[in-house]
């Protein structure tokens, strides 16, 4: 039986070729994860970014964004892989239309290029940012979760799915500005289990934004015997 399931595994992957993650075409060349056209085509975040947030900078001089300048976030700091809008359509489809295996690209290239970063932290465990129960049924995964799921993979850092719950449904937050998301936010989130004995997270979520989401996470992990919870994120869009 051992000897079949590679052959069974190829055998779909032909009926079912693996979709690029960029161009969501047939990956080429065969075996790949992502087209070696588009993954050149792709930008990662680089150079001078926020101490906080870890936006890109156009002011190599500057420390922080205009956000985190103004604002007090509640996590500690944070990383992202790809400035978003050269990923944008990409995530779109992977969250709302079913690409659940761009995230084993996605999972290689946070190992790869965050990896290091992230170790450094000494993490006890990466936790998925949650998404409400009706989303899961509609939606069918949590797309952080399937990131979360990757990285771990590649880096030996356990993943922690139930450790938190997302009890409010909100409204799409890409519509609110910071401050209505900060107040939709409230509440949102619960312990999902009776004690926090882990000191270091890191929180996984697929865009940064604004740290509403990631704020409101942190605070149900720092509330409940936490000693610092950082984030990762698979996209960021641009600092000022």
């Amino acid at each position: 039986m051992t000897s079949l399931k590679p052959a069974g595994e190829a055998l779909i992957s032909l009926i079912f070729p693996r979709r690029c993650p960029i161009c969501d075409r047939p990956v080429k060349p065969y075996g790949s994860l992502v087209c070696d056209d588009c993954a050149a085509g792709v930008k990662y975040v680089h150079g001078a970014v926020c101490y906080k947030c870890g936006k890109p900078l156009k002011d190599e001089a500057a420390e922080y964004c205009e956000d985190c300048a103004r604002t007090r976030h509640i996590y500690s700091r944070g990383i992202s892989l790809f400035e978003y809008r050269s990923v944008s359509d990409s995530i779109y489809r992977f969250k709302y239309r079913g690409r659940r295996e761009y995230a084993a690209w996605y999972g290689q290239e946070m190992a790869h290029r965050l990896g290091g970063r992230l170790l450094a932290l000494n993490p006890d465990a990466l936790v998925p940012v949650p998404i409400h129960s009706s989303k899961m049924r509609s939606r069918g995964y949590n797309q952080s979760a399937l990131i979360a799921r990757q990285l771990s993979e590649r880096m030996n850092i356990p993943v922690w799915e139930d450790a938190v719950r997302r009890i409010k449904r909100t409204t799409p937050l890409k519509d609110l500005t910071p401050s209505e998301r900060n107040i939709i936010l409230r509440g949102a989130f619960k312990l999902g289990v009776n004690d926090v004995k882990l000191k270091t997270i890191v929180i996984i979520d697929d865009i940064y934004t604004t740290g509403a989401t990631v704020d409101a996470v942190a605070d149900v992990f720092l509330r409940n015997g936490a000693r610092e919870v950082f984030f990762a994120s698979l996209a960021t869009g641009k600092g000022v």
